[in-house]
């Protein structure tokens, strides 16, 4: 099997349209973890991801019959970029169908490259079946985003590139995965030339459906994924992708979403230039990898895939970045509510700075803080914080890895309210588009008495609710078969600690 892959790579027509992307030294990454680190720039290509390769490859290879009838694909990003371009330059109809809740930055993107555009549905999966729909009825050609071999075969070529441009031995490669058209290109590319060379594919925690093939041996469909990697957000991995990938990738690294922010920005401080959070995974993966392993003096490639980022994302991102650097500690601490209490406090973090000092009265005898100091050490450095504070009988809660607080309590104000009975808090996430929020509270009914709420977009195609209901204990199992037929994603978050701490402590049963 591989050498047929080989051939058809070395063959590949990619670069009628697709351009060879340089491999640049990341000179600061490179000095900060003691590698050699290389970033193989996809995020160049004239679509701003690697797609264009398996795109263009797919279609230039279609019979005239088939390019005759159009082309037509279910993607809210790069893919369809990539097809919109590719069939533009063939001179061939094209169809793109997207999620309603796709960014207007991309739809018009897709637009001015000549494609139809029809928007569909709230999710990917609902814009596949109405994709399906219109081939049946308009007869029009499909062209997967990552299962089909040409396809693969396009997205191969980036490996090619990588081994003839790395001027030094290679030790390792990270590859992001979705639905890993691009990890099974590259891995049967690199293990046949260079079977020496480690292929590390890499997935966000909360979509890590190759890792979960890997511990089942074999395709698993995951229940549910999360949204901020919106190009790796896959629940299971191709059918081609994973024979491929569990012969010739030698093991997954999964990362958060905080090490992903993380990752944006070291791209940023090496290149300039802004990754979107798929396009930063691999790095993540890169960065994880030494830190486990403690890799030193090794020559390590990551593949940025992508920077199809919107602008409005980047505020979310930078908050989140200091964090995902073990930079910043976030913590619940209790001090006495006195003078000098604050002034204490202080004097216990030994010179470190306060990005973040949250407080409202609300006991007369104790005040609790939600505050983000600055460290450098990492999680050494936040436990010995944590045991400092204690030590001084200040009773402290380390809430860095703690959602909840990181999403909605460090923006909230007011406090805890003593007018609140039987509160119980959820967490959701709805498509976002106009007049979703709305629709979202519509869904709610007015049985039970809304008592916290708060809303966030991150301009991205899904929005954050925390919503605190006034649910007696004997109507939650009602409460809940309410929340299961509105059909949004939720997490019930009664017990967070965070919100025990921050809002919830008025409640009375």
């Amino acid at each position: 099997m591989p050498h047929r892959y080989i051939k058809k790579i070395l063959d590949s027509r990619v670069y009628e349209v697709a351009q060879e992307t340089p491999l640049d030294e990341a000179p600061h990454l490179s000095t900060r973890f003691g590698n050699a680190i290389w970033l193989k720039r996809e995020d160049l290509q004239p679509v701003f991801s690697f797609k264009i390769r398996g795109a263009y490859n797919k279609i230039a290879q279609l019979s005239e019959e088939e390019q005759a009838r159009g082309v037509i694909c279910a993607s809210a990003g790069n893919h369809a970029q990539g097809v919109a371009m590719s069939a533009q330059v063939l001179g061939i109809k094209a169809v793109i169908v997207m999620p309603q809740t796709t960014p207007e930055i991309k739809v018009n993107s897709v637009r001015a490259r000549g494609a139809r555009v029809v928007l569909k549905g709230d999710s990917f999966d609902e814009a596949l079946a109405h994709t399906y729909k219109l081939i049946e009825e308009k007869g029009y050609t499909f062209i997967p985003p990552y299962d089909d071999e040409d396809v693969v075969v396009g997205q191969g070529t980036v490996a090619m590139e990588i081994l003839r441009q790395c001027t030094q031995p290679i030790d390792a490669v990270f590859v992001p995965v979705g639905g890993g058209g691009l990890a099974a290109g590259v891995a049967v590319y690199v293990k046949y030339l260079r079977p020496d060379v480690r292929v590390v594919a890499v997935e966000p925690e909360e979509a890590a459906c190759l890792a979960a093939a890997m511990e089942a041996g074999e395709r698993v469909i995951l229940p549910e994924v999360g949204l901020f990697a919106d190009g790796v957000a896959v629940r299971q991995i191709g059918e081609l992708p994973w024979e491929i990938c569990r012969e010739y990738v030698d093991e997954v690294v999964t990362v958060s979403t905080d090490e992903i922010c993380a990752a944006i920005k070291d791209i940023f401080e090496d290149t300039r230039s802004i990754a979107e959070p798929a396009g930063a995974v691999s790095l993540a993966g890169l960065k994880k990898y030494v830190q486990t392993r403690g890799a030193e003096g090794q020559s390590l490639v990551a593949i940025v895939s992508g920077a199809n980022m919107n602008f409005d994302r980047l505020g979310y991102v930078t908050e989140r970045t200091e964090v995902g650097e073990q930079r910043e500690a976030i913590l619940a601490v209790k001090i006495p509510e006195r003078p000098g209490s604050f002034k204490a406090f202080i004097q216990a973090l030994s010179k470190r700075n306060i990005t973040e000092f949250n407080y409202r009265y609300s006991d007369p005898d104790e005040a609790q803080i939600f505050v983000g100091v600055q460290i450098s050490g990492g999680i050494d450095e936040r436990r010995a914080l944590v045991e400092t504070l204690e030590a001084r009988g200040l009773e402290t809660l380390d809430l860095t890895d703690n959602e909840l607080a990181k999403m909605h309590i460090r923006h909230m104000v007011g406090g805890h309210s003593t007018l609140v009975q039987n509160e119980k808090a959820f967490r959701f996430e709805f498509p976002e588009r106009p007049g979703a929020l709305m629709k979202f509270l519509m869904s709610l009914g007015t049985r039970w008495n809304i008592s916290m709420f708060h809303y966030r977009n991150h301009g991205s195609a899904y929005s954050r609710v925390l919503m605190g209901a006034q649910v007696p204990d004997e109507d939650m199992e009602a409460f809940r078969a309410m929340l299961d037929k509105v059909g949004f994603r939720y997490w019930e978050e009664t017990d967070n600690p965070a919100y025990k701490l921050f809002l919830g402590l008025g409640n009375r049963s």
